[in-house]
C-alpha cells in the first residue's frame, strides 16, 4: 500500500538533545529555540524562531517545501541558514538537503519517493519458524 502524499517528506533533526524526525504535513513549521515552534531546536546558538518552512505547491497537484530563514514575517534570524554549504536567505528543499542552523545544530530534507514505499500491505506474520529441537539434533551427532 503507497503511502499518501503527506507522508513523502521527512526532516531529521540534529542538536544538543539528539535526534528527531518529523513527518511534513502541515502547510507551514516554525522553526526554533521557543517552545511554542512546531519544531524545536536546543542550542543556545539558535534563534526562537530561526526559520520557517512553506509548503508549496507544485503543477502536478504535490507540494515541495522551502524554508526561510527567520519568523515569516521579515525578522532573520542572527546566525541565518548554511543550506549545502552556502548562506542562503531562502531555499527550496530538495532530496537530502543539509540545512545548517548553528554549530551541531542541522537538518537533512529528505523527499521519500513513492517507488520506495511498499507496495502492499506488510506481512506481520512474514517471519522464519526455527524447532528448537533441530538445534539439540545437530549437537548430539
Amino acid at each position: 500500500m503507497a503511502l499518501p502524499q503527506e507522508h513523502n517528506h521527512l526532516l531529521i533533526v540534529e542538536d544538543d538533545k539528539g535526534r528527531k524526525e518529523f513527518v511534513l504535513t502541515k502547510s507551514a513549521y516554525s522553526i526554533g529555540r521557543d517552545p511554542d515552534c512546531n519544531i524545536r531546536l536546543y542550542s543556545q546558538f539558535v534563534s526562537r524562531r530561526h526559520a520557517t518552512l512553506l509548503q508549496q505547491p507544485k503543477k502536478d497537484g504535490s507540494y515541495y517545501y522551502r524554508i526561510v530563514d527567520g519568523d515569516g514575517k521579515g525578522r532573520a534570524s542572527a546566525n541565518g541558514l548554511i543550506i549545502n554549504g552556502r548562506k542562503s536567505p531562502a531555499h527550496d528543499l530538495k532530496n537530502e538537503d543539509e540545512v545548517v542552523f548553528g554549530p551541531q545544530v542541522r537538518a537533512i530534507y529528505y523527499q521519500l519517493r513513492r517507488d520506495t514505499m511498499p507496495s502492499g500491505p506488510l506481512d506481520e506474520f512474514d517471519i522464519t519458524l526455527i524447532n528448537p529441537g533441530s538445534m539439540f539434533d545437530e549437537l548430539e551427532e
